[in-house]
C-alpha cells in the first residue's frame, strides 16, 4: 500500500481518531497495517494566523509542513481538520504530493444521497468562510449555517472544549437543539459535522432524525480507498 501523510494536531483528539479509524478500516478490508506519517503541528500558531486573517501565511505554513511529509516518504496527504481547508487550494498548488480534500469528499457523499439543502456546523472560520460554500454551490447543494448566536456557541464549545477532548452532556444537548432549530427554521435535510472534533460528541448516522455526515469518517474512507489504488 501507499504511504499516507497526515497534517495533524488540529486538535490532537481528532488526529488520534483519524489514526484509529484508518487502521481499523484497513484491517477490516484485509489490508493489514498501513504506513502512516503524522506531522503534528502547532494549533496555537495556526489559529493565531487564521484569526488575524493572514491566510497567505497560513498557506505557506501548511505547505512547508506538507513538504516534510513528502520528504519523509508520504505519497498521499491530508489535513486532519476542516478549518485549514480555507487555504486548501493554495497548499495543493505548492505540494509535491496529491492532497485529499475533506470538503470535496464530503460533497460527494452528500450528492450520493441526492440532498439539496444541508446544514453545516464547525468553527466560526468554517461556518463563515467560503471554502465549503464554493464547493457545494458548484454541486447545486444549498448550505445552511446556524443563526449568529448559535454560531458563537458552536465555535466557543469547539475551541474551548472539544479540541481539548472535553465532552460534556450539556454541550451535546445544546448542539442537538441547534440542529433541531435549523431543521424547523430552515428545513435542512441533513447536517454536516464540518469540524473533525464534532464527531467526538455527536455520533451515529442521524441527529434529530436527519442524516448526519461525519466528515472525519468520510475523509478516512476516502483516504483508505486512495491507499488501495
Amino acid at each position: 500500500m501507499k504511504t499516507l501523510g497526515i497534517i495533524g494536531g488540529l486538535g490532537p483528539e481528532s488526529t488520534i481518531e483519524y489514526y484509529r479509524l484508518i487502521q481499523t478500516a484497513c484491517r477490516e478490508r484485509g489490508l493489514g497495517y498501513p504506513a502512516i506519517i503524522i506531522n503534528s503541528i502547532d494549533l496555537d500558531k495556526l489559529r493565531g494566523l487564521i484569526e488575524a486573517d493572514q491566510l497567505n501565511d497560513v498557506a505557506a505554513y501548511l505547505a512547508d509542513e506538507v513538504k516534510k511529509l513528502s520528504q519523509a516518504g508520504a505519497v498521499i496527504g491530508l489535513l486532519a481538520a476542516n478549518t485549514p481547508h480555507i487555504v486548501f487550494d493554495q497548499v495543493q498548488e505548492r505540494s509535491a504530493i496529491p492532497l485529499l480534500s475533506i470538503v470535496e469528499v464530503t460533497c460527494e457523499a452528500v450528492k450520493a444521497q441526492s440532498l439539496k439543502r444541508v446544514g453545516l456546523l464547525g468553527t466560526r472560520f468554517t461556518m463563515q468562510g467560503r471554502f465549503y460554500f464554493d464547493v457545494f454551490t458548484k454541486a447545486e447543494i444549498e448550505l445552511i449555517v446556524p443563526e449568529p448566536t448559535d454560531q458563537n456557541y458552536v465555535h466557543e464549545k469547539y475551541m474551548g472544549e472539544l479540541v481539548f477532548g472535553v465532552v460534556r452532556d450539556e454541550t451535546r444537548e445544546q448542539l442537538l437543539s441547534i440542529v433541531e432549530r435549523m431543521k424547523q427554521r430552515d428545513g435542512i435535510q441533513a447536517i454536516i459535522l464540518g469540524g473533525t472534533e464534532l464527531s467526538l460528541i455527536l455520533r451515529g448516522e442521524t441527529a434529530c432524525r436527519i442524516p448526519l455526515f461525519d466528515t472525519t469518517r468520510i475523509h478516512v474512507e476516502a483516504a483508505v480507498k486512495q491507499l488501495q489504488q
